[in-house]
């Protein structure tokens, strides 16, 4: 296990906390000021901060934002959240429109206990992700404690994630990435049984790692999203003009002899929601219809798991003890194709006695738009870090930290 926050003394001591405040902004034009349109991942820090604040450690926040490439960009400033965290945590929060250089260091220096100074986006200098061992070093100036608590950006080897660690004596993880380590990592090393995959998405390319590392210790694999379309070609069935990877066939082929020697569960859909064209910008999908078989006509594209298909994902599910749940079902941000996404959620808000971890952006976005959030275990915070972490990769803002 790693060291945790509450393994260290922190009282009066300046901690640096590496957040991840990567979250969206839109501009308003009634202010024209930038808000924060989903405050998930500044919500999962709160747990930590409250523990510095009660600590009496002098916090200081960074975080990247957006790919501003090296440059300042307005549009890509952290600015907006000082005064969100200081309404959520019921405390002033301070800003600096910079990460280091001297203005950082007196504000550093000027920090009580139990206060906060969040610094502007380390993204803004290109020095970040270079892991400038000098940019890093000016990162840890008058720090005590190295603080990571931003999972979704430890297989980054930047200088906040993992060059600063380098320059500071004490170093910790925090509440959120105990968390993702506890349910990526224990939960799912030694799984309750039935462990039941649900992966989803538009690429096996993606995703193959992670299929192959699954199919290791799953009991079920549920596949749904466009990368089905590749394995019931590899299986010789009609796929009309669904997206496809024709050159990962024998990629897809290998994966299916895999599971069948394991004995194991490698569940595709038997039957689709079609349509004629799909227009991305207006968010239309044309002429849809369902069909009973599992070829997919010709003329016709795949855009969602079918209706017998929900019904046997659904059983599926219910009879696990261990969910993990990555990807949807098809394209369900266009109107009429979200219900086989929907359902998986509906099936996993239903067997509240497994242990059930949600990672991957489209899928959070899908199961909070379902209503079901609160009804399972875990929801993860990381994209590729948490992909990465589940094919076995080290990752680097995570292999920084001591163990305890």
């Amino acid at each position: 296990m790693k060291t945790t926050i509450r393994d260290l003394s922190l009282k009066g001591k300046r901690v640096l906390v590496r957040v991840d405040y990567n979250v969206p902004l839109e501009l308003d034009k009634a202010t024209n000021s930038y808000v924060i349109t989903d405050q998930t991942r500044i919500l999962e820090t709160l747990e930590t901060l409250k523990y510095l604040i009660d600590q009496k450690a002098k916090i200081v926040l960074i975080s990247h934002l957006g790919r501003p490439k090296g440059k300042k960009n307005p549009k890509e400033s952290l600015a907006p959240i000082a005064p969100l965290l200081s309404r959520l945590l019921g405390v002033p929060v301070k800003f600096v429109g910079d990460c280091i250089g001297p203005e950082v260091d007196k504000a550093k220096e000027q920090l009580a206990e139990g206060e906060i100074l969040l610094l502007e986006n380390t993204r803004f200098h290109p020095e970040e992700e270079k892991n400038d061992p000098e940019f890093s070093k000016a990162l840890a100036s008058l720090i005590d404690v190295y603080v990571n608590d931003a999972f979704g950006s430890a297989h980054r080897a930047h200088s906040s994630t993992e060059g600063v660690s380098h320059f500071v004596k004490e170093k910790a993880i925090g509440f959120l990435m105990e968390k993702e380590l506890k349910y990526l990592g224990q939960e799912l090393e030694a799984p309750r049984r039935p462990f039941v995959v649900i992966l989803g998405g538009a690429k096996v390319s993606d995703k193959i790692e992670v299929i192959n590392r699954l199919l290791e210790k799953a009991d079920s694999l549920l596949i749904g999203g466009a990368m089905a379309y590749t394995f019931l070609l590899a299986l010789g069935h009609k796929v009309g003009n669904s997206l496809v990877e024709p050159d990962k066939i024998s990629v897809a082929t290998e994966a299916l002899a895999k599971a069948n020697e394991r004995n194991l569960k490698f569940l595709l859909p038997i039957d689709h929601l079609v349509a004629t064209s799909i227009d991305f910008e207006q968010k239309i999908a044309k002429s849809l219809e369902w069909t009973t078989g599992i070829d997919i006509p010709e003329g016709r594209l795949g855009v969602d798991i079918g209706l017998q298909t929900m019904q046997s994902y659904g059983q599926e599910i219910k009879g696990a003890k261990t969910i993990l749940w990555n990807g949807p079902m098809g394209v369900f941000e266009i109107p009429g194709c979200e219900k086989g996404t929907f359902s998986i959620a509906k099936s996993i808000s239903e067997n509240p006695s497994a242990i059930s971890i949600v990672a991957g952006g489209d899928s959070i976005k899908a199961l909070h738009q379902s209503g079901l959030s609160n009804k399972v275990s875990f929801i993860s915070t990381g994209g590729g870090a948490t992909l990465d972490f589940l094919k076995g990769k080290v990752l680097p803002g995570i292999a920084s930290i001591p163990d305890r």
